[in-house]
């Protein structure tokens, strides 16, 4: 029964995020509570001894942070909104679930989440920089200013539940014992949080249409190329370390939800297209992963 509903839950929570888009925008006040669950659940995995700065995370962290700048300022001279929807699907953290999916298709699940953690915790230093740069355009309000209200803003998510995650594991072993043995949460935490944020995006569009759709296409394609591209030199990377599926997820599932609530919150909120499509593109590619090691399974 389990296998099935990993098989299935994610197609099927896109599907219930865009028939019920309308009920659902309406939970989107309890988006950060869910990352912060997501990423607490995750945290609890890894020891300090766990997070080790390595190679293959230097050149991952490259791609996320350089290549982020690097397709801002590409697409800028087009579209400014083209340009923060493709900057945010790369500079985003890795998907607090991508340990899970990484183990599920028979990858090294201490990477992943050892990634995921150097990534979820560097983006809280580093998406305040770029939002603040990229965000303010025409503002009255300082940069420091603004780089100081995103930072107080992104460091309680991100960070708190990986300062409670070390205080429980030195302080309540016993705790920690339970929440470790219980990682499989955070993947049906990421399915209800990926159902409430397709749902708030499907109602966005809605209200938003115009009857053009042109940006909205480029953005969907733009969205889908860095999806594949990120998937697949993520793979590539890891095959040269060994770690070619915690290549994969690491630098290609990414942590729309918090992409998507920072893009709302600090860019323009037509932007939110990127990720909220990147939800479906990286989705799809996870369902087919999935789909295919297990009839791999089957037919052994």
């Amino acid at each position: 029964m389990q296998k099935h509903l990993e098989k299935y839950l994610l197609p099927v929570a896109m599907l219930l995020g865009i028939a019920f888009h309308e009920p659902l925008s309406m939970l989107s006040p309890i988006i950060p509570w869910l990352l912060a669950l997501m990423l607490f659940i995750t945290y609890s995995r890894v020891r300090w001894a766990d997070i080790r700065l390595t190679r293959f995370h230097y050149i991952l962290l490259a791609i996320q942070y350089g290549g982020s700048a690097l397709v801002y300022l590409a697409l800028r001279p087009f579209s400014e909104v083209l340009a923060q929807a493709a900057m945010i699907c790369v500079l985003t953290a890795t998907a607090t679930s991508a340990p899970v999916v990484a183990g599920i298709l028979g990858g090294s699940i201490s990477v992943t989440a050892a990634y995921a953690i150097v990534s979820n915790l560097s983006v809280a230093f580093i998406a305040p920089l770029f939002l603040s740069l990229v965000g303010t355009s025409g503002d009255n309000i300082s940069f420091g200013t603004t780089f100081w209200h995103i930072l107080l803003s992104v460091m309680p998510i991100l960070v708190g539940p990986f300062l409670l995650a070390l205080f429980i594991r030195t302080r309540v072993p016993q705790l920690h014992k339970k929440i470790y043995s219980a990682q499989i949460l955070s993947f049906y935490l990421w399915a209800a949080a990926l159902t409430v944020v397709i749902g708030n995006v499907t109602q966005y569009v809605k209200m938003q249409d115009d009857g053009n759709y042109t940006l909205e296409a480029v953005i969907a394609g733009v969205s889908l190329l860095i999806c594949l591209a990120q998937f697949f030199f993520g793979r590539k990377i890891g095959r040269h370390f060994g770690r070619t599926v915690a290549g994969g997820q690491s630098l290609g599932q990414k942590n729309t939800v918090l992409a998507i609530w920072l893009t709302q919150t600090y860019l323009n909120p037509l932007a939110t297209l990127g990720p909220g499509l990147y939800v479906l593109w990286q989705n799809l590619v996870n369902s087919w992963q999935i789909w295919k090691k297990k009839k791999a399974e089957e037919e052994s």
